[in-house]
């Protein structure tokens, strides 16, 4: 009896329809053997040594197989998938097989290796076996070692250094940098505004068409050369001011070609755009057509291997999908010569066929009655994705006009395509960019009436974030991750809580945002995006035999101890300061004032992040005195809400600009003009955005403002408004005013006097005099006491101390006991 063992059951169930009594298929379900989940289990040391162990899940499993090798086995075939992690599992079970006795020298190993769960290509692949690769074991083996090691060594300094943190991994840490980067580019993101302008024009058979100014005296206009609205209006009246007449017609056809067969990583983007599946559900779905679907009684493969980045399909192959398009579609869509494709991403190993139909006659109208739909549906895709590949080009005919004024001062221009022949569009489809956009008929020298002037304004935006297709696109162009391991390193940051899922885009949590500041601080050289890719690369030189595995383990390890060790010798404080340093432009925008770093309850401390492992926070400098803090919680913009953003409420009377309301990461808020510089106000939790007026605008951003004189002292009071609220100002002091009922615009000179001697109790009661070091000492008294302010330092004063006596020289003798 042979034994052909394969991954899982679904899987052998498929293998063994084909196959007759010979032959015995059995499932070992995944990996058996792995690292112990614990410190040690490699051993950098000893040249790499590592310890393996049975997976628990697995032990049962392996106890059939080794039953099972032990009946008059005379051959072993394995059948694991064809990739390194299929190298390495036939290797492992090899190992076990040995080490537990169930085989001899006489029984024969074979490694048997096919893209497709056919009967053709188990029969092939049992005729034409092999012997295990090494090279492929030792690149998977290095893969292991390397996040082993990273993840035994990293997460344990995480957690000490950054309470509430949960891993760090080689390749999801760049991944997670890549959610981060984008973040912070759409948080430094300005907006610009700009114009174009639309003529709407009658041919001299009446038929409406458009043009866009693109020239003007001379000049060319580019995207911003249309600044503001007053610019729009001048440019409006100087075409409303001519006659025009086509200048130029220039027709010409062009193509479209069809895209390459799928491979994983353009599966789970276009899976994701057209059906919403995540990377994941995608890799199961695909696994199970993989595997074999019960078709009529019979177990069918319906795609190829699903984990490729290879392009390239099999001449066979291509032949039967060329006959399908002749006798579907017509000669006209069929190519003379078949389509051939080279994948251009980096690292790409292209060790397998582009994921495929095994069948391609079996049409996905054909499996109605036998897929789920979910299965259906992404059959569908890959069947429609393999025949359109091979499909002739869509041919589009595009026509540019020019319409110029009779003194040629003013250049318009109108585009217009249609599409002359669909090609594999007839098979895929196309987006709304390719949709007719016919103009009448024009020739040169017609006249053209011009019936309106239309100036649009627009706004650029941001870069986008990542969504999960865009994601996978991106560590693919880059050349981090694998086929194998894009669905899961997605999967782990969500898991970690260090990105959400918000409208579909990856938005990074706060614990993400600080877990990535301080890989990016103390961990840099880990995290970069080059490092990264070309430690992939010398994996595949590893499969290819180019270079020893121990050699890249030697190259890595080394350096990265030295890296962890200094970091272990940094204190907390030391760490928390770069994170506050980084994440001050994401709590504190940078063009607000200090006063929203102020305490609101104290109103003398300044408020900084902390981290503990319940989460993130905002403290108060004054602690112990004042306790106050502020969880940041993970709220995310609502795309929804953002589209409604920038809008104009009308022109201040003061300077002659527009007053925006916008939406930034951190809420909405009110800028006067567009430019960068432009004064902003945020706008208060308590006001309604769209009750909000032009004549409120204008208050909230005239603040702070004079309220008057305190008629004891003569001094001052402002009424300003900060991040955490409106506010009271009054020597030198900021007074909360978050229990004043009503609207705080409405606060007189008399409400803020109130104010003031509510909270006089608390804060600085005296200046002490100068240390010798020319800094200022102050007897304070905060919600807990008494206490001393000396430069930064705030020092409680203990019971007993008559604070009336106290002199300057006892209070530097306190501060001295304590520094």
């Amino acid at each position: 009896m042979s034994l052909i063992i394969v991954e899982s059951p679904s899987k052998a169930k498929t293998i063994s329809k084909y196959l007759g009594n010979k032959y015995k298929v059995v499932a070992s379900f995944g990996h058996i053997r792995d690292f112990p989940a614990k410190s040690g289990s490699v051993d950098p040391d000893k040249d790499f040594a590592m310890t393996y162990e049975i997976i628990a899940k697995s032990e049962k499993y392996v106890s059939k197989l080794i039953q099972v090798a032990n009946k008059e086995t005379k051959e072993i075939y394995l059948a694991t998938d064809p990739d390194r992690e299929g190298e390495a599992i036939a290797w492992h079970i090899v190992e076990v097989l040995k080490e537990k006795n169930a085989i001899n020298d006489n029984i024969v190993i074979n490694r048997m290796v096919f893209n497709e769960i056919t009967k053709n290509a188990i029969l092939a692949s049992i005729k034409n076996p092999r012997n295990i690769n090494m090279d492929l074991v030792y690149a998977q083996q290095a893969r292991r070692v390397l996040d082993y090691l990273v993840g035994f060594t990293l997460s344990p300094l995480l957690w000490r250094k950054l309470p509430g943190s949960k891993s760090a991994g080689r390749v999801q840490s760049v991944a997670l940098r890549l959610i981060c980067d984008r973040e912070s580019e759409i948080e430094k993101f300005v907006t610009q505004e700009y114009w174009d302008i639309e003529a709407k024009f009658q041919n001299i058979e009446g038929e409406e068409f458009s043009a866009f100014l693109k020239c003007y005296s001379g000049n060319k206009l580019d995207k911003f050369d249309i600044k503001n609205e007053e610019d729009a209006n001048r440019l409006s009246e100087e075409i409303k001011a001519r006659t025009y007449s086509v200048s130029s017609v220039e027709k010409k056809h062009t193509k479209r070609n069809p895209y390459p067969p799928f491979i994983t990583s353009s599966l789970q983007q276009e899976a994701s755009t057209k059906l919403g599946f995540s990377a994941k559900s995608t890799m199961l779905i695909a696994q199970k057509l993989y595997e074999g679907v019960d078709i009529g009684g019979e177990i069918v493969g319906l795609i190829t291997y699903m984990r490729t980045d290879g392009v390239y399909i099999s001449d066979e192959a291509v032949e039967h999908i060329r006959s399908v398009i002749s006798s579907m579609f017509g000669k006209e869509y069929l190519p003379d010569s078949p389509r051939k494709y080279v994948k251009k991403v980096k690292n790409a190993q292209e060790a397998h066929e582009a994921i495929r139909p095994t069948n391609i006659t079996i049409t996905p109208d054909s499996l109605v009655n036998y897929l789920t739909p979910e299965q259906l549906k992404l059959y569908d895709l890959i069947w429609k994705r393999t025949v359109a590949s091979q499909m002739n080009s869509a041919v589009l005919d595009q026509v540019a006009v020019e319409l110029s004024s009779a003194d040629g001062v003013v250049i318009l221009r109108a585009v217009g395509s249609s599409l002359s022949f669909d090609g594999f569009y007839r098979v895929y489809g196309h987006d709304d960019d390719h949709k007719n956009t016919m103009l009448p008929l024009l020739n040169e020298n017609d006249n053209c009436s011009l019936n309106d002037v239309i100036p649009n304004q627009h706004f650029t935006n941001p870069p986008a974030r990542y969504s999960e297709a865009s994601l996978v696109k991106k560590m693919e162009e880059i050349g981090i991750g694998r086929p194998s391991t894009y669905a899961s390193i997605i999967s782990v940051l969500q898991d970690r809580q260090y990105v959400l899922l918000n409208q579909k885009r990856f938005v990074p949590t706060e614990r993400g945002r600080v877990v990535n500041i301080f890989l990016v601080n103390f961990f840099n050289r880990y995290v970069e995006y080059d490092f990264t890719a070309d430690l992939e690369e010398k994996l595949d030189l590893i499969s290819n035999g180019k270079i020893g595995w121990k050699e890249v383990l030697h190259q890595f390890w080394f350096l990265f101890i030295d890296n962890v060790d200094s970091v272990k010798k940094l204190e907390f404080a030391e760490i928390l300061n770069v994170i506050n340093s980084e994440m001050a432009s994401h709590i504190f925008r940078s063009d607000i004032s200090e006063v929203d770093k102020m305490c609101p309850v104290c109103n003398t401390g300044k408020l900084s992040l902390n981290i503990s492992k319940n989460g993130i926070f905002l403290g108060c400098s004054e602690y112990p005195e004042c306790k106050y803090t502020k969880n940041i919680g993970d709220d995310v913009v609502d795309n929804t809400e953002v589209s409604q953003y920038p809008k104009v409420l009308g022109i201040d009377t003061v300077t002659g600009q527009e007053i925006y309301l916008k939406k930034g990461p951190y809420g909405i808020y009110l800028q006067i003009g567009n430019d960068k510089g432009g004064k902003r106000a945020a706008l208060p939790k308590d006001i309604d955005p769209n009750l909000l007026d032009l004549k409120m605008a204008e208050q909230i951003l005239s603040l702070p403002i004079s309220l008057g004189v305190h008629p004891e002292t003569n001094h001052e009071i402002k009424l300003g408004l900060g991040r955490f609220g409106a506010y009271i100002f009054y020597e030198g002091k900021y007074f909360s005013i978050k229990k004043f009922e009503g609207n705080f615009l409405d606060i007189t000179l008399e409400h803020a006097i109130n104010i003031i001697e509510k909270n006089r109790t608390n804060g600085v009661i005296r200046s002490l005099g100068m240390s010798q070091d020319n800094k200022e000492v102050f007897l304070c008294k905060g919600r807990y006491g008494f206490y001393l302010k000396y430069d930064n330092l705030n020092i409680a004063i203990k019971k007993g101390i008559d604070v009336e006596q106290l002199s300057l020289s006892d209070a530097l003798k306190l501060i001295s006991e304590k520094l």
